[in-house]
C-alpha cells in the first residue's frame, strides 16, 4: 500500500538509476584515474628531459582544479540522468568490455611518448605522410592534437575515444548526448521512419550511435572525411540496414536541396578554418529541408563558463587546434543565422556548448 501523500516506490527506476550511477561512477573513476597517471608521467619525463616541457603561455584567467572538474562532471552526470529519466533520450549502451578498455589504455599510454615529442617539438604535419592524405584538404591534413597520424587511421580512430575522455575525465560522452536533447524536442510527434539525418563530422561514431539508439528506425548517415573513422562508426552504428556510413567533405555534401530533415555536428566547428566554418554553415543550411534542425555541440567559448575560461586559453596551446582562437571570438549565432537557420535552442554542458537551428524557409 502506497504511503499517504508520497509517491509509490518505483523499484523499477531506482534499479535503473542504480545501474547508471555505477557505470558512469566506474567511467569517470576509470578515465579521470588515467587522467591522473598521465599528468605524472608528463611531469616525470619532463624532469628527466626538460626539453619536453611544452612551450605555454600563463592564461590571464585562473585554472580550475581537479575538485572543480570532478564536481563539473558530476553535475553534468545529473543531468544526464534527469534527461533520461524524463524520456528524452535512452541510457547509454553497456556494452563496453573492460577488456577493451584495458587494450586502449595500454595503447593510449604507448602513444603518449611519441604526443609529447611531437608537442614540444611543436610537430603537426606528420599526418601529411599517411596513405591517402594528398586527397584530403590542405587543413584537414595535420596532426591535431598532436595525436599519430592526425584523423588518417585505423589506430587514431580507435585511441580518439580514449584520448577525448581522458582530457575530460569521463564526461565527453555525456556532453554529446547533450545534444539529443533539442533532437528530442523537433522528433515529438514524428513518425521517425520518415526523418532523414545526418551526422556529419561523425568521428568514431558516438553522437551517431546514440542517434540510432534513440530512433533506431530513422534512416540515419554518418559521414565523415576519413575511411578509417566512416568504417569504425559504422562498426558502432549500423544494427539496421536504416544506418549507413559515408566518407565525404562538410564543404561539399553531396545531397541534394533540402533533402534531410536533422543535421549533427559534434566537436567539428572549432577544428575548421574560418573561411570553411563559413562554407560548412551554409551547407547545412542548403541540405535541410524547411522546418528542419540543425544540432551543434562543440567548445565552450570564452565567457560562456568564466570558471572554466583559464583552461579554454590553455587547450589550443596543449594540444594543436590552429583554428582554435578564431572559434573561439566567432559569433555562433549570427554565422548560422547568416547561412538561413534560426536559433530555437541555447545550453552549455561542461565544457561543451549546444545549439539548436531550424531551417526558416
Amino acid at each position: 500500500m502506497a504511503t499517504p501523500d508520497r509517491e509509490p516506490l518505483n523499484l523499477s527506476r531506482l534499479a535503473a538509476r542504480a545501474r547508471y550511477i555505477a557505470r558512469q561512477g566506474s567511467r569517470v573513476t576509470w578515465y579521470a584515474g588515467q587522467a591522473y597517471r598521465m599528468r605524472r608521467l608528463q611531469r616525470q619525463a619532463v624532469e628527466k628531459n626538460p626539453s619536453l616541457k611544452p612551450d605555454v603561455k600563463a592564461p590571464d584567467s585562473k585554472v580550475p582544479g581537479v575538485a572543480e572538474l570532478l564536481r563539473g562532471v558530476a553535475a553534468l552526470s545529473a543531468r544526464d540522468l534527469a534527461n533520461i529519466e524524463a524520456g528524452l533520450y535512452p541510457p547509454p549502451r553497456a556494452d563496453e568490455r573492460w577488456s577493451d578498455r584495458i587494450r586502449d589504455a595500454r595503447a593510449f599510454f604507448e602513444d603518449l611518448p611519441e604526443v609529447a615529442r611531437r608537442r614540444a617539438d611543436k610537430r603537426h604535419q606528420d599526418a601529411r605522410d599517411a596513405p591517402k592524405a594528398d586527397k584530403r584538404p590542405r587543413y584537414y591534413q595535420q596532426n591535431f592534437h598532436f595525436q599519430t597520424d592526425g584523423w588518417m587511421s585505423e589506430e587514431s580512430a580507435r585511441l580518439y575515444d580514449t584520448q577525448v575522455e581522458v582530457l575530460f575525465s569521463g564526461a565527453t560522452a555525456t556532453m554529446r548526448r547533450m545534444g539529443l536533447v533539442p533532437v528530442a524536442h523537433f522528433m515529438k510527434g514524428k513518425d521517425q521512419r520518415t526523418v532523414h539525418a545526418v551526422d556529419l563530422a561523425t568521428g568514431p561514431g558516438n553522437f551517431a550511435a546514440s542517434l540510432a539508439d534513440a530512433y533506431p528506425r530513422m534512416p540515419l548517415l554518418a559521414l565523415d572525411l576519413s575511411e578509417a573513422y566512416a568504417r569504425h562508426a559504422l562498426g558502432r552504428v549500423k544494427r539496421s540496414r536504416h544506418q549507413h556510413g559515408m566518407v565525404a567533405k562538410g564543404e561539399e555534401m553531396p545531397f541534394a536541396d533540402q533533402a534531410l530533415d536533422i543535421m549533427s555536428a559534434v566537436f567539428l566547428f572549432h577544428e575548421l578554418p574560418p573561411k570553411i566554418r563559413v562554407a560548412v554553415a551554409q551547407e547545412i543550411a542548403r541540405v535541410l529541408k524547411p522546418g528542419g534542425v540543425f544540432v551543434f555541440v562543440d567548445s565552450l567559448q570564452p565567457g560562456d563558463t568564466p570558471d572554466y575560461d583559464g583552461l579554454l586559453e590553455l587547450f589550443p596551446q596543449l594540444f594543436h587546434e590552429p583554428y582554435y582562437t578564431s572559434y573561439a571570438t566567432t559569433d555562433l549565432i549570427a554565422l548560422f543565422t547568416d547561412a538561413g537557420l534560426r536559433v530555437v535552442y541555447e545550453d552549455t554542458a561542461f565544457f561543451s556548448k549546444v545549439l539548436a537551428f531550424e531551417k526558416t524557409k
